[in-house]
């Protein structure tokens, strides 16, 4: 990732904080993706819901994205392990993707390692985001 600022709503890093608290001293096999997720949390400006911008990519936003390495677009939410649904394209917050999106705006490029290489994904939108909606309704 670029190294700028990522913001979090203060619910939704109470959630993940306790997701990441009640995986420690476990021999959880999602280990090294709860570190890279802590490490992001860390870093990232944390604002209350209300006042979170729209185009900012929260738990349970959907997105469209576009995948940079390939030009192929496709919609995707990001979601808690228990949600991850990859048929419905419902990406688990501790892949290393869904780490990778949490906290972006619209129109961020976002990079991540897989094995063999970087890849590249290009935020276009976020069609959805809960606190935007919630203050809509």
């Amino acid at each position: 990732m670029d190294g700028k600022h990522i913001f979090i709503t203060q619910s939704d890093l109470g959630c993940l904080q306790q997701l990441i608290d009640s995986s420690k001293g476990s021999r959880h096999r999602d280990k090294l993706q709860l570190n890279s997720l802590q490490i992001e949390l860390q870093r990232a400006v944390v604002v209350d819901s209300k006042a979170i911008p729209h185009d900012v990519v929260t738990m349970r936003s959907r997105l469209r994205v576009r995948d940079l390495d390939t030009q192929k677009e496709f919609i995707c939410q990001v979601v808690f392990p228990g949600d991850a649904d990859l048929k419905k394209n419902r990406i688990s917050v501790l892949t290393p993707i869904g780490t990778a999106l949490l906290g972006y705006r619209a129109g961020s490029t976002i990079e991540w390692r897989v094995p063999s290489r970087m890849r590249h994904l290009y935020i276009m939108e976020v069609e959805h985001q809960p606190e935007a909606a919630a203050l809509a309704a």
